[in-house]
């Protein structure tokens, strides 16, 4: 191993740890990646994002400019809307209870279209989100919840990407090389202590930027911070964000921020694996419930399906399953609306069963009472109704009166046979909670001091996400604030 010292460190091999990788090396420091992972499964969660991209655009001329390769066809057939400044502050603000950070919040925000034309300029390839973010209706695509963009090919590519332009830009990573702790010195952090091929070595550095994800693959941290039964949840992505980095970073005394004990968790099959698989992706997850109604085990709704967009509830509504008997639930669709699930809907590792009836359905969904959900099923059926057009594409107002909770939106009663159910548990992608960063992605102490030659970036930032989540917001916090990173740790380490 080379124990040169480099310019800059960086732990992690995900989206912001390559984002700030690459901002470094662009202002002339010389750059080490450190993932604990091996190559082939290097990037912690970016690797198993379906790649939406959360970013300001005023209309399709935008939009081209992150996608120059649109055709004719999406040009002619796409309402593209808008997603102003406004739009993605009211976004932040609703959805985070107005908890988050004004400042980062800010920042993430007014440099979301810069950093998206960065990312190209790196390499990033992206592409609209029809068919995950717009339905066809009168023969046109027509965009919601603000995520017209994606990364083409989703994480594998987003990784495979930003680690081509990495080493084409002389950016050497070390893999199976899990950082331990960071070396302090008088003048602050001087490097990252590690273990490579199973012993330990000291790598010197001026600056070192932690972007390496926060706890959810750590059971015990989970139950500690998140709560009862949080330690059972599955884990859509990486095994490898135990909360190491920021473990390190609080031995040296560094300030939280945000919402410890919350996390982003959706809706995942119940019989998917403990970790993410790279080969499925982000495919185990179960978003189309907005279009059905979802019971538990007692065979009852417990929450409005149709509160809003998937887009907007999914990152919460994953870890209400906790909270029911058995820690899962059955969604449940009838042929009216099977043409608007997704892909990850007919994958073939899935938990369905089907019938053409609901009696004949119900014993058949394990663990649900029977009875009771018949019963769930008649009283919603019967629910008084709007005369309104059921719309996927808006909040139609299709909603139910009188029931323990009523469905706000989409709410076309379930009468077309065959009738299909899938069976869902919680799976966590990321934790809230994080380290307290300065406007210039400088971790602060405990005083509120920067801690000289420590920089954070992505999931280990605290302070934008508190409760609830809008998709596509992390990939961006990750450019973003991995852009930031990049040119702060190269600031520190050429000064």
């Amino acid at each position: 191993m080379d124990n040169s010292e480099q310019d800059v460190i960086v732990v992690g091999a995900g989206n912001a740890a390559a984002c700030a990788a690459l901002s470094a090396r662009e202002c002339g420091a010389s750059v080490l990646m450190l993932e604990v992972a091996p190559e082939d499964q290097r990037g912690g969660n970016s690797a198993f994002t379906g790649g939406a991209f959360r970013v300001v655009y005023h209309g399709g001329e935008d939009l081209a400019r992150l996608i120059p390769d649109m055709n004719e066809t999406e040009l002619r057939d796409v309402d593209f809307g808008t997603y102003t400044e406004e739009q993605y502050f009211d976004d932040m603000g609703r959805l985070t209870q107005y908890r988050c950070d004004p400042d980062l919040t800010e920042i993430l925000i007014r440099g979301s279209f810069e950093a998206g034309l960065w990312m190209r300029d790196k390499g990033v390839r992206f592409q609209l989100g029809l068919g995950r973010q717009a339905f066809r209706v009168d023969g046109k695509f027509k965009f919601w919840g603000g995520l017209a963009c994606h990364i083409w090919g989703g994480g594998k590519e987003l990784v495979k990407a930003l680690h081509a332009r990495a080493a084409r830009d002389g950016i050497s990573v070390l893999y199976e090389t899990p950082a331990i702790a960071l070396l302090t010195g008088d003048s602050g952090i001087e490097g990252v202590r590690v273990r490579h091929h199973g012993k330990l070595h000291d790598l010197r550095a001026k600056a070192v930027v932690l972007a390496c994800g926060g706890f959810e693959a750590n059971a015990e941290m989970r139950a500690r911070y998140l709560g009862s039964n949080w330690d059972l949840a599955k884990v859509r992505g990486s095994r490898f964000n135990t909360g190491q980095g920021l473990k390190m970073a609080l031995d040296l005394g560094a300030a939280v921020h945000g919402h410890w004990s919350g996390a982003h968790a959706v809706a995942w099959d119940l019989n998917a694996p403990p970790f993410g698989d790279l080969d499925v992706g982000d495919r185990f997850q179960k978003h189309n419930y907005p279009f059905g109604i979802v019971v538990n085990a007692r065979g009852e709704r417990f929450l409005d399906e149709g509160l809003d967009f998937h887009s907007y509830t999914y990152a919460k509504y994953g870890g209400e399953l906790l909270n029911q008997p058995g820690m899962f639930a059955w969604q449940i669709f009838d042929q009216k609306v099977v043409h608007l699930l997704r892909e990850e809907y007919r994958i073939p590792r899935i938990t369905k069963e089907k019938a053409d009836s609901f009696e004949a359905l119900a014993p058949r969904l394990e663990g649900v009472d029977p009875a009771r959900f018949l019963e769930t099923v008649r009283a919603f059926n019967a629910a008084p109704r709007p005369d309104v057009p059921f719309n996927p594409n808006l909040r139609d107002g299709l909603s139910t009166t009188g029931l323990a909770v009523d469905k706000t939106n989409w709410a076309q009663r379930l009468d077309a046979p065959p009738y299909e159910a899938y069976a869902v548990t919680t799976g966590i992608t990321f934790t809230f909670g994080g380290l307290k960063i300065s406007n210039e992605a400088q971790v602060e102490d405990t005083t509120g001091h920067p801690i000289p030659g420590l920089i954070a970036a992505g999931e280990m930032v605290g302070g934008l996400f508190y409760h609830n989540y809008a998709s596509g917001t992390g990939l961006m916090s990750g450019a973003v604030f991995g852009r930031r990173a990049g040119r702060a740790a190269a600031a520190c380490a050429l000064r």
